[in-house]
């Protein structure tokens, strides 16, 4: 709208003078080049969102070093396409649907040729090999031993002594194997019977029922309200969250103050 009227007063400051004001001029074209800029920029986040879920992208911490490093290009390319008053939208389309096809096509390549996929991926090394060091995969990686102590503590486990194997991960990571003495027991070990294990499901959150997941448990409104009134709950709102999980008493938390007491939220 503002545009508009700049143009009109462009337009009748031309009619009357015969020459047209430059300082107008010079705001008309200012003013029009952050409306350029407003709409390469909406176009270029609608289009990086859906070439991300074009390619079916990991999370960041799953990014292989090629992964990362086409994310920077490409982010570059939209960047200074964006601040390039020569480039429109048509420039942004044709850089983004370029290397979008470079990606994908690397994507298919890697899939269907295992020699591709390590060269470009890498491939998981052992970094310690019946509990003994490797180092010249530690050279490889550039890492040493602190941050393969750091690395060791985010799998909860701060003794090196403690590790039968070690992988490096191609995203950087470790996948430990401990040695027999330090795994945990499980339930066979201990000849511990087991039983069936079921999702809990959402009922109420925020004291609102999530029909849906009612609808997907095949449970009824009025079956909810007799399990809230079973556990002295008379209101849906008095509830914050409620969660089902099968052959198991419905679990509920209740709104609580500071106190630990419970408190009407409206």
């Amino acid at each position: 709208m503002h545009l508009l009227l700049f143009y009109i007063n462009l337009m009748n400051d031309f009619r009357t003078s015969g020459k047209p004001n430059t300082d107008l001029l010079k705001e008309v074209i200012h003013l029009n080049h952050y409306w350029l800029m407003l709409i390469d920029t909406i176009f270029g986040f609608f289009a990086l969102f859906l070439l991300t879920k074009l390619l079916g992208k990991t999370q960041i911490t799953q990014l292989t070093p090629f992964d990362f490093i086409s994310a920077l290009i490409l982010g570059e390319l939209v960047g200074n396409a964006l601040f390039d008053k020569e480039a429109g939208v048509i420039e942004i389309a044709f850089v983004i649907i370029l290397w979008g096809s470079l990606l994908y096509l690397t994507e298919i390549i890697t899939q269907k040729f295992k020699r591709t996929r390590s060269l470009l991926e890498g491939a998981p090394d052992f970094i310690i090999y019946r509990g003994k060091l490797i180092r010249d995969v530690m050279k490889k990686n550039n890492l040493d031993i602190n941050q393969l102590q750091s690395l060791l503590r985010a799998k909860d486990v701060f003794s090196i002594q403690e590790v039968e194997f070690a992988f490096m991960e191609t995203n950087g990571t470790v996948s430990v194997i401990l040695k027999p003495a330090y795994q945990t027991p499980n339930k066979q070990d201990l000849q511990i019977s087991t039983k069936k294990t079921y999702l809990a499901t959402t009922l109420i959150n925020d004291g609102e029922i999530i029909y849906d997941n009612l609808k997907e448990k095949n449970l009824t409104e009025e079956w909810l309200i007799d399990q809230l009134e079973a556990q002295q709950y008379k209101h849906i709102s008095d509830v914050f969250y409620a969660e089902y999980k099968k052959g198991e008493a419905l679990f509920i938390l209740p709104y609580v103050n500071r106190e630990h007491k419970k408190y009407d939220k409206k």
